[in-house]
């Protein structure tokens, strides 16, 4: 690292010149980036893809690309609305391609449909909205809407760009500011984000080369700049003050630059590569989106590294002196609060104190927040956590007053007879018939749309329910609950284990559910089949790493037993706030399921964060180890080192993960929720209660590698020994 560091120092002005040309050029590639990016959502292997696939290349369209044309008049007047509804609907297909009128039909006395289906993926279908309305126009005497799944996520989309917006740009990047600037005291607090306005574009400009060959998600660029924004603060706060408190011990610019990243440095890569195990969990993932998105959480962590080791002895090097010249708090408030002797290490002595009783009351509260996660109840998403105003969703409440929360997204079931004219089977009409009493039969199922005749040879509406070849079905279940709701979700079940199995098809016959219900339920169990295993995997490569990062075969345990302490405890604060109605005073919205996706993002960023923390702490206490001091001395010197950088980039990102809290999308609520939830546990409770404490009682086991297993990671080996305190207590720490 000393090399590597004066090889910067020395060639500084072509790190510059390189970091120049990344920038320009990252910014151009990331410009055209938003471009690539889609909302598409797949489930690879599943019945949900298999009858997918069928429906587009059999049938011409897709179960998410479709949309209803919603039309309301007086009670009594529906019927007669019926051709006005119809030209209205031709009308927006017109304008669809491959848009299709699946049917015109009164759903009440009030209300009349029209379905229009379509090839189009949802992201494509989505972009049509605004010509469709346009182009369907008006029924006289009534209102019209366009709905369906595309259009709820076209109207959605500026309500997230907004909501982001604010998160971002009102909340999280002034509250970063304002800590920053208190924490540096100086001009200083502009490296971070020179820092970050360096790492971040290079990030992008690596994931715009794989969206060409990748389906990644739009929200990609949020989570990296976020990300991005966080390891940018930690990095920057961790070898900034390094490089202040070697500066006082009297080294000179070069040396104390080289000083700062020999220890700090060092940290920050295996940091990195902490952070990196963590939100590269989800490129295992066997959900497309989720892979996109881990994508994203390796590369800003590497790309990070890449820039604290080159980029960020450079800008020591030119500017700190000069940053630092600028102070914006008092001169003696910024030294008071850098000196040892500060508030950190006198919390740390009282801490050790009476380390039982701290580490008994701290665990016994956070396994008291965890406790409701055995309430936890999850989902696939719902339009219910969604604002009502939108054209969209107000339509589709007129829809599913008229039949039933499931009319916008139902249920497909495709049948295949693997034979041409298999439709014709007397057999197969048997079973069909069968089938279509027990789906009357659940108390779940509001309508089943199906034309009788289209199994029968030159049935008129065979199009529509059989294709040309008469090999393929399908027939379309709507659901008196909405797709995500635990009454779909029970359904979907029923109906592929017991309603397909009653109706006795014929031997060969495959029936697939697709769609609204059954989609959500192939997410979830795809998505947690797997999910505990990456997780064992995660565990398993981070507890290696900081083996080899602490030197230790007790504090990488610790480590690990900690950070899941504290994101089961957030996931109870989920079911608090949110299933529980806790949050509803702090304007949260009420919902009595978790998204499935957030338990997986959460685990993701917060346990790669944490871990962030955890490294900049314990590296700290282990060079104190290593210069000889005692145990109690080692902690306290790291916590009094570190303490205040951990907590200061732990409310940076705690205020940037509020951002979200303050949308009006209640998924995003969860999601910022649950990370600022985890985030706040961790910087207080965890890393200034518990890990000091736990080092307490641990005593000089904390510091124990055997021989055997130190000869295996290629690192000294650190005995298990007696070690007394020093008779002159360095920094005056112990009072």
């Amino acid at each position: 690292m000393e090399r590597w560091t004066r090889a910067m120092i020395r060639y500084r002005w072509a790190v510059v010149a390189v970091w120049a040309v990344v920038f320009v050029m990252s910014s151009a590639a990331a410009s055209g980036l938003s471009g690539l990016l889609t909302n598409r959502f797949t489930l690879p292997g599943t019945d949900t893809q298999r009858a997918e696939k069928i429906l587009e290349d059999r049938f011409g369209q897709r179960t998410t690309g479709s949309f209803m044309l919603v039309v309301r008049t007086a009670p009594g007047s529906a019927s007669q609305l019926v051709p006005a509804v119809d030209q209205a609907a031709h009308r927006a297909a017109g304008v669809l391609p491959s848009g299709v009128v699946a049917s015109v039909q009164p759903l009440s006395d009030s209300v009349v449909s029209a379905r229009i289906v379509s090839n189009l993926e949802p992201a494509d279908a989505k972009g049509y909205t605004g010509t469709m309305r346009a182009a369907a126009g008006t029924v006289p005497g009534a209102q019209l809407y366009v709905t369906g799944q595309a259009a709820i996520e076209h109207d959605l989309d500026p309500v997230f760009k907004r909501d982001l917006q604010i998160g971002e740009l009102y909340i999280a990047i002034p509250i970063a500011l304002v800590i920053l600037a208190f924490v540096f005291g100086t001009l200083a607090f502009l490296l971070p984000l020179i820092f970050a306005a360096a790492a971040i574009p290079a990030t992008l400009a690596i994931i715009w080369i794989f969206a060409h060959y990748m389906e990644l998600s739009t929200y990609l660029q949020n989570l990296v700049t976020l990300i991005g924004l966080g390891i940018a603060v930690d990095y920057s706060l961790l070898i900034i003050y390094r490089y202040r408190e070697e500066l006082r011990r009297g080294r000179e610019r070069p040396d104390a630059i080289v000083a700062t990243m020999r220890t700090a440095g060092r940290a920050v890569v295996f940091s990195g590569t902490a952070v990196a195990i963590g939100l590269a969990l989800m490129l295992a993932m066997p959900v497309p989106f989720m892979r996109g998105f881990g994508l994203g959480g390796l590369f800003i962590p590497v790309v990070s590294v890449i820039c604290a080791l080159t980029l960020l002895p450079v800008l020591l090097y030119f500017l700190a002196a000069k940053l630092d010249r600028v102070r914006l708090l008092p001169h003696s408030i910024t030294e008071r609060r850098e000196a040892e002797e500060n508030f950190w290490a006198r919390f740390a002595r009282a801490i050790m104190r009476h380390p039982v009783a701290i580490a008994a009351g701290t665990t016994a509260l956070l396994g008291t927040l965890a406790l409701p996660v055995t309430a936890l109840e999850l989902g696939p998403g719902s339009n219910k956590g969604i604002p009502r105003n939108l054209e969209s969703v107000q339509g589709l409440d007129i829809l599913s007053g008229a039949v039933g929360g499931g009319a916008l997204a139902p249920t497909a079931v495709v049948i295949d007879t693997h034979q041409p004219g298999g439709a014709d089977d007397p057999q197969l009409r048997a079973a069909l018939s069968r089938f279509q009493d027990g789906l009357h039969a659940d108390p779940e199922v509001a309508a089943v749309v199906f034309d009788p005749s289209a199994a029968s040879s030159g049935g008129q509406s065979g199009g529509q329910f059989v294709d040309p070849s008469r090999r393929y079905l399908q027939l379309q279940v709507i659901g008196k609950s909405e797709y995500g709701v635990p009454a779909s979700l029970d359904f979907a079940d029923r109906l592929r284990h017991d309603i397909v199995t009653a109706a006795g098809f014929p031997t060969g016959v495959s029936v697939y559910a697709g769609g609204g219900p059954p989609s959500g339920v192939d997410f979830l169990d795809l998505t947690y089949s797997a999910f505990p295993w990456l997780v064992l995997g995660v565990l398993l490569l981070t507890y290696f790493l900081l083996l080899r990062a602490f030197r230790s075969i007790v504090l990488p345990l610790k480590a690990i037993i900690l950070n899941l302490l504290s994101i089961t405890a957030a996931y109870g604060l989920l079911v608090v706030f949110f299933k529980w109605g806790a949050g509803s005073a702090l304007g949260l919205i009420s919902f009595d399921q978790i998204e499935g996706w957030i338990p997986v993002f959460i685990f993701a960023m917060v346990f790669g964060l944490s871990m962030d923390y955890e490294v900049f702490l314990v590296s700290r206490m282990r060079e104190e180890w290593d210069a000889g001091h005692d145990n109690e001395t080692a902690v306290v010197l790291g916590l009094a080192r570190t303490g205040r950088i951990v907590t200061a980039a732990g409310l940076v990102m705690f205020a940037a993960f509020m951002g979200f809290v303050a949308g009006s999308i209640v998924g995003l609520q969860q999601f910022g929720f649950g990370l600022a939830a985890a985030i706040i546990l961790d910087v207080t409770i965890i890393r200034a209660l518990l890990v000091p404490s736990a080092m307490k009682l641990f005593g000089r086991w904390n510091w124990w590698l055997p021989r055997n297993v130190a000869r295996v990671f290629r690192v000294r080996n650190s005995p298990l020994a007696p070690r007394a305190r020093p008779a002159a207590d360095p920094g005056g720490l112990h009072g």
